[in-house]
């Protein structure tokens, strides 16, 4: 990771960024472009969400909770809908929507400043600080990039290999 300035806010913003745009982002994305766009529609009951649901998701989420409200721009969210979803989807057009949404929160991430952080914004009904929005985004992303994963080597039965870079211990090399 390389931060643009040692001071803790950098440090957060870069931090958040890496771990959304290149840990989650592309392991997610490989994972969705692996499978049929009927695997990714896949529920195993009716209370829980296919992967599809969990991109409409993510996109709601890091539209309403980063890019909205660093950007001056209409919360449009229709969270219920996110998870209504039952209509087929192609996984491509979900991961290039999704792919959109997170380039912008990139710029926004890469343009924060401190006083952004620590301003007060209210979101989805609650009352936050902008350092609470972003982490509440990169959490949050990162939950459900874990239940993406786990979907997929469920469904295709197979690991994925995304720690190849460790060896017999379980340490970077």
């Amino acid at each position: 990771m390389t931060a643009t300035g040692s001071n803790p806010s950098n440090l957060f913003l870069e931090f958040s960024r890496t771990k959304l745009l290149t840990q989650y982002w592309p392991r997610m994305r490989e994972c969705v472009e692996s499978l049929t766009d009927e695997q990714v529609w896949w529920r195993p009951n009716h209370a829980s969400n296919s992967i599809g649901n969990l991109l409409l998701h993510l996109n709601g989420n890091v539209q309403q909770w980063l890019v909205a409200p660093f950007s001056a721009t209409e919360d449009t969210r229709d969270r219920p809908a996110e998870f209504g979803q039952r209509d087929v989807v192609p996984a491509a057009a979900l991961i290039e929507k999704l792919g959109e949404t997170l380039q912008r929160a990139s710029e926004v991430l890469a343009r924060l400043t401190e006083a952004e952080l620590v301003a007060m914004f209210d979101i989805q009904g609650y009352r936050v600080s902008g350092l609470e929005a972003v982490y509440q985004v990169v959490e949050h992303f990162g939950l459900h990039h874990g239940q993406i994963v786990y979907i997929t080597k469920m469904l295709r039965a197979a690991d994925l290999g995304f720690y190849r870079e460790l060896d017999k211990t379980g340490r970077a090399t």
